[in-house]
Formats: C-alpha cells, sequence, structure tokens
C-alpha cells in the first residue's frame, strides 16, 4: 500500500520534467515565461515592415496567458482588454499601410500591455502560501516583463520626442533598445548607449531602482523562503492542506 508521501517522493526525483511541463502548460508561469523569451527573440530578430505588428500579437498572447494565469481581478481584466484590442487595431492598421500614428503608437501599446501583465503577476505571487516552482517561476516572468516594459516605453518615447533618443548614436534598433533596458535593469550600465534628454533619462533611473528593489525585496524573500523539496510538488492549497493534517491536534487535556 502506498504513502502519502510517496508522490511527492516521486516528484523530488522528477524537477526537470515538471519543469518542462510547466514550460508548456497553458495554467503555468512556465509559459508566461516562455511565451516573453519566444517574443523577446522575435523582436530582436526579425526585420521587415511587419516586425512590429508581429511582436504585437506575440505580446497580445503573452498578456493574455499572463492575465490568465495570475487570475487577474475584473477590473485589470478590462483594462487590459481594452489595452489588448487598441494593440490588435494598431497592428491590423500597420499591416494594411496605415499613417505613421499608427506605427509610432504601436510601442506605447506595447508598453501599456508591459505594465498591465507584472502587476497582475506579482498580486498573484504575494497571495501564494507557499513558496513552490510556480513562485519561481511567475517572478522571473515579471522580471522579465517588466524590463520589456521600459524598452517599449523608451522606443515610444524616442517615436514622439523630437530629436533622436540615443543622441548622436540614433533612435536605436529594437535589439539596442532592449539590450539598454535590461543593463539598466540589472544596474549593468556598459555607458554605450544613453538617452540624451527627458523623459527618457527619467524612465531610464526609474527603472534602476525598480530593478534593484525588485531584486532585493522580491527575489530576496524568494530565496529566504523557498525550500528545495517544495520544488515541483502539489500546488500551493494543497500544500497547506497537508500541513494543517499532518500538524499534531491539540491535547484535550490542556482545555
Amino acid at each position: 500500500m502506498e504513502t502519502e508521501a510517496g508522490p511527492q517522493d516521486r516528484a523530488r526525483g522528477r524537477p526537470l520534467k515538471r519543469l518542462a511541463l510547466a514550460l508548456v502548460s497553458p495554467n503555468s508561469y512556465g509559459m508566461v515565461l516562455a511565451l516573453i523569451v519566444v517574443t523577446y527573440v522575435a523582436a530582436v530578430s526579425l526585420t521587415g515592415p511587419r516586425t512590429s505588428p508581429t511582436v504585437v500579437l506575440m505580446q497580445v498572447v503573452t498578456v493574455w496567458f499572463a492575465l490568465r494565469t495570475s487570475r487577474a481581478r475584473r477590473g485589470t481584466r478590462l483594462v487590459a482588454d481594452v489595452i489588448l484590442a487598441l494593440a490588435l487595431l494598431a497592428a491590423i492598421g500597420s499591416v494594411l499601410g496605415a499613417d505613421d500614428g499608427a506605427w509610432r503608437g504601436l510601442p506605447v501599446v506595447s508598453a501599456l500591455l508591459y505594465f498591465v501583465a507584472p502587476i497582475s503577476i506579482i498580486r498573484h505571487l504575494v497571495a501564494r502560501p507557499a513558496v513552490d516552482q510556480e513562485t519561481i517561476l511567475g517572478a522571473l516572468a515579471a522580471y522579465l516583463l517588466i524590463g520589456m516594459f521600459f524598452a517599449f516605453t523608451y522606443q515610444g518615447i524616442g517615436a514622439w520626442q523630437d530629436g533622436p533618443f540615443f543622441g548622436p548614436d540614433g533612435e536605436g534598433t529594437m535589439p539596442q533598445i532592449l539590450f539598454f533596458s535590461f543593463t539598466t535593469l540589472t544596474t549593468t550600465g556598459y555607458g554605450n548607449l544613453v538617452p540624451v534628454a527627458n523623459p527618457g533619462q527619467t524612465f531610464a533611473v526609474t527603472e534602476m531602482l525598480v530593478g534593484q528593489l525588485f531584486l532585493i525585496t522580491a527575489f530576496g524573500k524568494l530565496v529566504s523562503a523557498w525550500r528545495p523539496a517544495r520544488w515541483g510538488l502539489a500546488p500551493p492549497a494543497a500544500m497547506a492542506g497537508t500541513e494543517a493534517a499532518s500538524s499534531p491536534p491539540d491535547d484535550p487535556e490542556e482545555t
């Protein structure tokens, strides 16, 4: 007869398999993380006039899965639905040859998409009772979404402001802007690309602060609370029920 600990013991021996399954599960932050990586690769690899609409459509899918997995509140979903609709309209308008306003509006819509998603993920992670595989994957997804949000914010600023965003280095290609965003988020600061005016400089300072605070508070808390035995185990709700069931009952003689 198999004991209750049997399935959990077997789960501990298959962390890589469970991680692989999470990357393709529609109900896991692993899927969201995989979509973020695919969108990043597409943004830095695709070239041609239809690159931006393609990337926006991929962002729509990514954000939809992020909100679904994080169980976003109704108000958040309504706001996101409006932004997703605007993203689709802007992408379709760009493909059909709309004026430059539609093209310049795409980075702004992309930034809005990536602004809503990490907030919903962080709210969901804070409410989780235990640190497990999904918590780690969700935190990584939120961190990458923040970097993408600032990247498309910089692109939007460059599209609307007078003069190139990076001054003598030009407007910056999508790979350059993503590179600048993530080196700023991690405060690596190579210094080869620098915004020459506001509001780009202010957003860069904000990204540095957000990146450091996220690493210190969010990841610091996760690392301190994480236990390797929890990786790949049952969902937190089931774990909480198991822990409650295994705790010794109160001694009736003490009442």
